[in-house]
């Protein structure tokens, strides 16, 4: 009788153990890993890139969800981390504001005033997400953050030189145009030139698994985001919570064809909560060798 007393003991410690165990990792999921930012970095190399461009350094974020899990305090650390890396793009690839939010002119003021204070070499760049279309402010967010909008448009690239590079955008999967339709402009700028065109051809987007959809695709880099990397991570399973938009590409890097495409990370949560994938934005050095 009391060896049965005694399993059923054992037995009440493990299920309150696994109880306390449990509520440690919600807690860490909700409380503290959202809140965390790392730098994942990158070495690209394109036998293309000359060398006033060797070693441009771009850093790409994505997905904030201002006005959830990324707030002003995040915000104004994000900033300090990206000047610190000093790089000479930066871009937004989508989801800067978080959908539920209430946006007032002192929010969209605080966004903007952060966002200027970003310091880059060259230039800033991005494109809407399927959040940011919900908000007729987001253009002049981005705008008097110094970010050039490349919704649907390309824009040229010098550095010390007469070759350059070409960045083009397209928005969100949400907008009517498919992908095709919103490159037109850029593809055909590309194929305009016979010869001394776009040394380094650069694309960023919001969902990645729009790029199976392109037709005629000239682009060397594809920049990202919307996965968030799957928001949950379960060792030697992976992410969890795939997205319309990101089913297929949600992992860092994938090789398609002639084109590296790269999937942020993101730096909010929609939900949040993240586990064991902590919030991240990257840092990719283009090089020739």
């Amino acid at each position: 009788m009391a060896k049965v007393t005694k399993r059923k003991f054992s037995f009440f410690k493990f299920i309150i153990f696994l109880f306390v165990f449990v509520c440690i990792i919600i807690a860490y999921g909700y409380f503290i890993e959202p809140k965390l930012i790392t730098v994942h970095e990158h070495k690209i190399t394109n036998q293309n890139i000359t060398e006033n461009f060797n070693g441009l350094k771009i850093v790409h974020i994505s997905d904030l969800y201002y006005g959830k899990t990324f707030d002003e305090k995040s915000l104004k650390k994000l900033v300090t981390s990206i000047n610190e890396q000093k790089p000479d793009i930066v871009v937004l690839t989508g989801n800067l504001i978080d959908p539920n939010i209430k946006l007032s002119n002192d929010i969209s003021e605080k966004i903007s005033n952060y966002l200027k204070k970003i310091n880059t070499t060259i230039d800033k760049y991005t494109i809407s997400g399927d959040n940011d279309i919900k908000f007729d402010e987001w253009e002049n967010i981005i705008k008097n953050g110094g970010f050039k909008n490349l919704n649907n448009n390309y824009d040229t690239i010098y550095m010390n030189g007469y070759n350059f590079m070409v960045i083009a955008g397209a928005n969100t999967k949400k907008d009517k145009l498919n992908i095709n339709e919103k490159l037109n402009t850029t593809t055909n700028y590309i194929n305009s030139f016979e010869k001394d065109g776009p040394i380094y051809k650069i694309l960023i987007l919001h969902e990645p698994d729009v790029i199976d959809e392109i037709t005629d695709n000239k682009f060397d880099l594809i920049l990202a985001g919307h996965s968030l990397g799957g928001q949950v991570k379960i060792p030697s399973v992976g992410s969890i919570i795939n997205k319309e938009g990101s089913k297929k590409y949600h992992e860092s890097h994938y090789k398609i064809n002639d084109s590296h495409l790269y999937v942020s990370n993101g730096l909010g949560s929609e939900y949040h909560f993240r586990l064991f994938n902590t919030p991240s934005y990257n840092l990719y050095r283009i090089v020739n060798k």
